[in-house]
């Protein structure tokens, strides 16, 4: 079994911090109760938050799995095994656009007993989120090949991408070589 190696840590946008204040504040304007606790989060307790949240962000990419970690209150720590990632989108509507930031939803798949569950992670503020959701792909593929006998067991980095592309295709058409020979004599003997 191989040994679990950090690949890659996420570092976050300082502006998360602004985008919580901004978007609790609009929800406590939103609410009857809200309203009397407006001064105390503008005054102090809201930055506070904002910056205690933000020191509770974490993401990593490791040569099997993506571990992200958020939250106060409620503290979120999840660990997805790249290979059941099914699909990373960027979200970026008007409000992240103004804050510079980026939202990454994950979708995963996983299951079992003949059902598939379809589960949803989000990362805010990852900066160089293009970058990041690239490797978290190329990881992913690195992970599938190695279980299928072709890859390796590190994830390609931008500068090995493409030796490491014609090692993992001399490997499959290098098996594909043997299976023929294999068939090839299997042909023959019964000839």
């Amino acid at each position: 079994m191989t040994e679990e190696i950090i690949l890659r840590e996420a570092t976050f946008s300082p502006r998360v911090k602004t985008y919580i204040f901004f978007v609790v504040l609009f929800f406590l304007f939103s609410s009857v109760i809200g309203i009397v606790l407006v001064p105390f989060w503008i005054f102090g307790l809201g930055q506070w938050l904002s910056g205690k949240y933000f020191e509770t962000l974490s993401c990593q990419i490791t040569n099997k799995n993506l571990k992200f970690s958020k939250g106060l209150i409620l503290h979120i720590e999840k660990t997805i095994p790249v290979e059941n990632i099914q699909d990373l989108s960027f979200v970026g509507g008007p409000v992240l656009r103004y804050f510079g930031l980026t939202l990454i939803k994950i979708e995963t798949a996983g299951g079992g007993g003949g059902t598939h569950h379809q589960n949803m992670m989000s990362m805010l503020g990852i900066n160089d989120a293009e970058s990041f959701k690239t490797q978290i792909l190329q990881q992913r593929e690195v992970v599938i090949n190695q279980k299928h006998g072709y890859g390796n067991v590190i994830a390609i980095t931008p500068e090995r991408e493409q030796h490491s592309h014609m090692i993992d295709n001399t490997q499959l058409l290098t098996d594909i070589k043997n299976e023929l020979i294999e068939i090839k004599n299997a042909l023959k003997k019964n000839v």
